[in-house]
């Protein structure tokens, strides 16, 4: 996998069309290769492989071709060589994060994955307030992670401990202050309610590639982070895994609120990510195999689908040159086909059956009330908040009359129907055969 990205990378010349023809290739090979192996398999003393790190390449691998065809907009404005290169960066530092098995390798690729991602929002955004933007991003996630590498470094020096994914040492008594000090960067970069305030602005300002991998990738780099710390250090303690539950649950409920009066579509789906990754967290704090299989399920699930999400507004946006729920009427008589992928996006989103996402949403409902039956009514109030604000958002751009502002020759282009169907279809068909990112 690395080889041909690192050839795409040394090119001279960045070809639009055949790089994303060559990362899009890459897919079924390595696909089979990391699912046809048993796991985990060690490739070096620096590189492992298991289910749950295989799962998360294949899914870095599947978004980005999807991100370089919607970002179409880039390309036509000539700044298209520099683009590919911080893609093309960042595919290669997140396929290197997930099969890490150095902490410190992991820490430092977990912060590398970060500049790519800065610079495409830097130079690509929509407003002046997109250096804002990149300043919250920046701050919040730097400085979480200061006490990761505390950790990361206390436990190097006295247990000799740096291999993730065999851990060689279990504490004999447990610390909440060291619990909280290795996942306090995970959970921002999830991000749990009260340290979420970056992700909104960031998702607002970010460029159309910027917020999909934002949503479909950089955040499972939280999840995934907090899944493999579960297995280094000890079991939270019961009264905090409570506390920190009931954070992610409430916030996750006030956030799904807020979506309901939301009248801009990015900034709708971005609060909506926040309430589906509280759930996420609430799988990993309930510590049963049923949560942490759901917490994956979700994960794979939402970064499919808000992904999806993120490039239809895009291409709702070049039609209308707004984001505005009011100003984006009238698609179900201008383009019946996106009116119908809209549905199929907002019904999976509300957790609609046949999706992965309901799926996902037992597990972790069911996980999360074992732990104390008082986080019903978050839930609850979440799950059905969540098909209010969904069904708000569809209603909203395909009913009513057609905005004099838009463009009369509305219509859609295979490359678009392309993008949301390679987004949409996995979600569908995961439900077939759900052991594929349950059970690792």
């Amino acid at each position: 996998m690395f080889i041909p990205l690192l050839l795409l990378l040394f090119m001279f010349k960045y070809k639009w069309n055949q790089t994303m023809i060559i990362m899009s290739l890459m897919i079924v090979p390595s696909t089979i290769l990391l699912y046809s192996n048993s796991m985990p398999v060690s490739l070096s003393s620096m590189t492992t492989l298991d289910y749950m790190s295989s799962m998360l390449m294949v899914l870095t691998i599947w978004i980005m071709p999807m991100v370089i065809a919607a970002s179409q907009k880039i390309y036509m404005n000539h700044s298209s060589p520099m683009f590919l290169c911080y893609i093309i960066t960042l595919t290669i530092i997140l396929l290197m994060a997930f099969s890490s098995s150095h902490l410190f390798s992991f820490y430092i690729l977990f912060e590398a994955s970060l500049i790519p991602t800065l610079l495409i929002i830097m130079k690509w955004g929509y407003q002046p307030e997109r250096l804002q933007a990149g300043m919250y991003l920046m701050l919040y996630t730097i400085t979480a992670s200061l006490p990761l590498l505390a950790g990361i470094s206390i436990q190097a020096q006295l247990f000799n401990l740096n291999h993730i994914f065999f851990p060689l040492f279990s504490f004999s008594m447990f610390y909440s202050s060291f619990w909280l000090m290795m996942n306090l960067a995970f959970m921002v970069k999830l991000p749990l309610f009260a340290f979420h305030l970056w992700l909104p602005k960031a998702h607002v300002e970010a460029p159309v590639a910027g917020s999909m991998i934002l949503a479909a990738v950089l955040l499972k780099l939280g999840a995934y982070g907090m899944l493999r710390m579960m297995y280094l250090i000890p079991p939270i303690y019961p009264m905090l895994k409570f506390y920190l539950m009931s954070l992610a649950l409430w916030g996750g409920m006030i956030t799904s609120m807020i979506c309901v009066r939301q009248q801009d579509m990015k900034s709708l789906i971005a609060y909506s990510s926040v309430g589906h990754m509280s759930l996420v967290m609430a799988g990993v704090l309930s510590n049963i195999s049923w949560g942490i299989w759901g917490a994956m399920s979700m994960v794979i699930s939402h970064g499919l689908l808000s992904s999806a999400m993120f490039a239809s507004t895009d291409m709702c946006y070049s039609m209308s040159n707004s984001r505005s729920l009011l100003m984006n009427k009238g698609l179900n008589i201008s383009i019946p086909t996106m009116s119908m992928l809209w549905f199929i996006m907002c019904a999976a989103n509300m957790a609609a059956p046949p999706s992965s996402n309901l799926l996902s949403e037992i597990m972790l409902i069911t996980s999360s009330t074992i732990t104390s039956k008082l986080m019903l009514i978050p839930l609850a109030v979440m799950s059905f908040v969540a098909a209010v604000y969904s069904l708000t958002l569809y209603v909203n751009i395909n009913h009513g009359a057609i905005s004099n502002l838009n463009t009369p020759a509305s219509f859609l282009i295979p490359r678009n129907l392309m993008v949301i169907m390679g987004h949409v279809t996995p979600v569908f068909l995961i439900i077939l055969m759900p052991s594929l990112i349950t059970i690792f």
